[in-house]
């Protein structure tokens, strides 16, 4: 169990550092242009995925801080009992992490610190973090290790 959660641990580590360093080299509202579909734009997201509910009166702050951490335990309770099970576990790892780094910004900024804009034909995929991604690759991982064929015992 102790290298999933080492790589979770490296995992936040990134996304902390990413966030930092966009917090200290971006103006809020003012996208740096990348390319021609990406920006840097440092967002304050109050809300969860997709920024629902960040416009709420400051409650779901807690809300979604419980709930991360309530999922969080239950990842290592899972992580503890399924350490041989590769890809589970990897995909874990990845959720854990995302989670992990998100409540951090909850607790100490009292919103998600979110910094990578995708966009296209004037079309932008709501910014994210280093955190989301990992989330999002963790439940892609799951969803591929429910569906792949299993060995008969």
């Amino acid at each position: 169990m102790g290298k999933w959660l080492g790589l979770s641990a490296l995992i936040v580590a990134a996304d902390q550092l990413a966030k930092y360093a966009a917090v200290h080299g971006l103006a809020a509202g003012t996208p740096v242009e990348v390319t021609s579909f990406f920006n840097l734009a440092l967002v304050y997201n109050a809300g969860a995925a997709f920024s629902i509910l960040s416009h709420a009166a400051g409650w779901q702050r807690w809300l979604f801080i419980a709930v991360a951490l309530i999922a969080s335990a239950w990842i290592v309770w899972l992580l503890r009992k399924y350490p041989h099970e590769r890809l589970f576990a990897l995909a874990l790892s990845l959720v854990l992490a995302g989670a992990i780094g998100n409540v951090i910004d909850r607790i100490l900024v009292g919103a998600v610190i979110d910094f990578l804009d995708f966009h296209a034909l004037g079309y932008h995929w709501p910014a994210f973090n280093v955190a989301d991604s990992a989330i999002t690759c963790g439940a892609a991982l799951l969803i591929w290790d429910a569906l792949r064929p299993r060995e008969k015992s």
